[in-house]
């Protein structure tokens, strides 16, 4: 659904500055996030070539809440379309390897593998509904319920 709203957003909503994160920038958190939660560990986590550092965040950074979050130019939305493709393609493989009962691998998140993978979901539904209403509201644009990938 998450990619489905990518290419059905108008080129106008995916730049608009009328709310706090703009569409792309909501989307290539969604992603990003994903990528990241399906390495083994923090520290196994490599960004795509094209990542743009701290692009990630939606405001300001954890570790220095006073400063304002910077502004980057706009990922386009073939790079995010490209970027959720990846992160499609490593699901099954990286889960398959999985020990499920092992901590997450991301000190902030006290967790089991088994329960970063419901966090990860959750907030890929969270974001996909953000950016869902946003269409619907705005655009007029309904989306099809997908059951699997």
């Amino acid at each position: 659904m998450l990619g489905q709203a990518i290419h059905a957003c108008p080129d106008s909503l995916w730049l608009a500055n009328g709310y706090p994160n703009r569409f792309w920038h909501v989307a290539y958190h969604a992603v990003f996030y994903t990528h990241l939660y399906l390495q083994p560990t923090h520290g196994d986590f490599q960004p795509r070539p094209k990542h743009k550092q701290d692009s990630q965040y939606l405001g300001p950074r954890p570790w220095a809440p006073e400063e304002a979050p910077k502004v980057f130019e706009p990922y386009t939305r073939t790079e995010v379309l490209e970027y959720r493709e990846l992160c499609l393609s490593e699901i099954e493989p990286r889960l398959a390897a999985v020990d499920f009962a092992t901590p997450s691998g991301f000190d902030w998140l006290p967790l089991s593998k088994l329960e970063l993978q419901f966090y990860n979901i959750r907030h890929v539904q969270h974001h996909t509904g953000q950016l869902l209403d946003r269409l619907r509201t705005v655009a007029g644009i309904g989306i099809k319920w997908v059951r699997s990938v």
